[in-house]
Formats: C-alpha cells, sequence, structure tokens
C-alpha cells in the first residue's frame, strides 16, 4: 500500500504532485527510502557512491501532477513567473 503525500514543485510551471513516501517506521532504512554506500576501485581509490533502496518504498513508482493555476500559486506558494534576461551570456 502507498503512502502518498502532496508536494509543491515550482519548475517551469507551478504543479501540485502527489508522490509515494517510504514507510515511516521501517527497520531497516528508519524513514529514509534507502541507503548509500561509497565504494571503491581495485587501488582502493574512491570510485562512486551507488544508492539503494528499501524493499518498504518504489522510487520508480508513478508520481500523479496537477497544474495549479498561475494566480493560485501566485497567492499561496509566492510563486513568480520566471525572468530570462537577454544580456551575455545566455
Amino acid at each position: 500500500m502507498p503512502r502518498l503525500r502532496l508536494h509543491y514543485r515550482a519548475d517551469h510551471r507551478p504543479l501540485l504532485v502527489l508522490a509515494d513516501t517510504p514507510r515511516p517506521r521501517c527497520p531497516e532504512c528508519w524513514g529514509e527510502g534507502g541507503w548509500a554506500y561509497d565504494y571503491g576501485d581495485e587501488n582502493g581509490e574512491y570510485a562512486g557512491t551507488e544508492y539503494v533502496p528499501c524493499a518498504c518504498w518504489n522510487p520508480d513508482h508513478p508520481e500523479r501532477s496537477v497544474v495549479i493555476p498561475r494566480w493560485i500559486a501566485r497567492r499561496l506558494f509566492g510563486w513568480r513567473e520566471p525572468v530570462y534576461s537577454d544580456e551575455p551570456p545566455f
């Protein structure tokens, strides 16, 4: 059973997104949804970080989003239109 939450996202346009979240009292990940660990190459040097998702959460679960009208986003979240410069460098 997914645990859904609403959050606000303002990339190019204001959105309300309904997304799945990890189980808050999971004994393995403690509600973080997974863990990251660093690994090294054959010389023992840092080679990257690997993220392992916990079984309590599916990060690939599809999100549902709803576009918010701009006047509502301005009033509730203080959203402003993106300003693009025509000055170099652009």
